[in-house]
């Protein structure tokens, strides 16, 4: 479909969307917490928690956030580490970093209170365009647009989109098209509507169209083209990565952990020393080197813990945990930013990530199987 096509197709059936969406809506909407609130910061919170994480999974932390930081200044007052201690397993840690480093900014530059505008909102860190019109609309009752995958595959079915919606001249499209959709009142409740249809019934592969509100005017349903549309890419094969991870003790029975630099993947986190082996090394003498290379050190390198797998949004990882012995040299931070010889017991009290949370699981079980 081109754009001028789009264009003619949208103004007849624009009364035709807004209409039964939003009644659907009314009836169909789940109850969600920050559904309950307008409060423009709590609705800042659960935009950024609920980007690229499905919404049972952010429910929980969401509320235990809000009772820790229960407004922007507790927020913007709180260390680095605890936001990310609270954030441990919700994953897409940037988000949290970008989360305080906004809340500083909106005490600093706007009094405590955010601000209402999309054109403002961008200008904060970890607020693009989709989440800034998510919060002016939602929070403010402003006429901006939102598009995310679910109101992507939404729009590439209703008007359809027979283009990639990953080419920027259709990604153009499909923000125009959404801009133009928005009611003069309630857009929040508009936007939300595409959102919860692009979740709840027009789905990827099998879409619920007999319970869809918009079937009747849906372009791609009248061509039998539902579960074609929205076109996609091929996919890249995804890397995968064998990493030795070491528990290293020293005498005194304390675990060597550090904490990673503050910018890229898991930044602010801590974690067991290691990395990536080398197609020639045994997963020992990669340990051995990582170790050395990370913190200037000398370990041994003594049993296998664990065989950790999981995966990120772009590559997987195959971790294998072993249980270490410091025998020279102090840790000193070469890659790193911090480093600690902590108590096991005190492991709790840190951030880690997912795949080093399962480490320190099978830590534990070890302990309880000893004792």
């Amino acid at each position: 479909m081109t754009e001028a096509s789009s264009r003619q197709s949208s103004k007849p059936v624009k009364r035709a969307v807004i209409r039964p969406l939003l009644r659907w809506f009314d009836r169909a909407a789940r109850d969600l917490p920050w559904r309950r609130t307008k409060d423009p910061y709590a609705i800042w919170v659960s935009e950024v928690m609920l980007q690229q994480t499905q919404v049972e999974t952010v429910r929980p932390y969401y509320e235990r956030f809000l009772r820790r930081f229960p407004t922007v200044q507790h927020l913007a007052r709180a260390r680095l580490d605890t936001v990310l201690k609270l954030w441990e397993g919700l994953g897409y840690y940037s988000r949290a970093r970008n989360l305080h480093r906004a809340a500083g900014q909106i005490v600093a530059r706007y009094d405590g209170h955010l601000p209402p505008t999309g054109e403002e909102l961008v200008t904060l860190p970890g607020i693009g365009a989709y989440t800034a019109g998510a919060i002016a609309s939602i929070a403010f009752g402003r006429r901006e647009p939102v598009v995310d995958g679910n109101v992507t595959r939404l729009l590439c079915r209703v008007f359809r989109i027979r283009t990639d919606p990953k080419d920027s001249a259709t990604q153009k499209e499909i923000w125009r098209l959404a801009q133009e959709l928005l009611p003069t009142r309630r857009a929040g409740d508009f936007n939300q509507a595409l959102m919860e249809l692009g979740s709840e019934i027009c789905l990827p592969r099998r879409p619920l169209c007999a319970e869809c509100p918009l079937c009747r005017v849906c372009q791609a349903r009248q061509h039998d083209e539902e579960t074609v549309l929205p076109l996609r890419r091929a996919r890249k094969a995804i890397p995968s990565y064998t990493i030795a991870i070491g528990v290293i003790y020293n005498r005194q029975g304390r675990i060597l952990i550090d904490k990673r630099k503050p910018e890229g993947l898991l930044g602010g986190l801590w974690e067991f020393p290691g990395g990536k082996k080398e197609p020639s090394e045994s997963l020992q003498k990669a340990l051995r080197r990582e170790v050395r290379e990370e913190l200037g050190i000398q370990i041994r390198v003594g049993r296998l813990l664990a065989v950790v797998d999981h995966a990120y949004s772009h590559f997987r990882v195959r971790l294998h945990a072993f249980i270490c012995e410091h025998l020279s040299g102090t840790p000193r931070c070469i890659t790193c930013s911090d480093v600690r010889w902590v108590s096991p017991a005190s492991l709790r009290r840190y951030a880690f990530p997912a795949a080093n949370t399962k480490i320190i699981q099978a830590l534990r079980e070890k302990d309880r199987r000893r004792h």
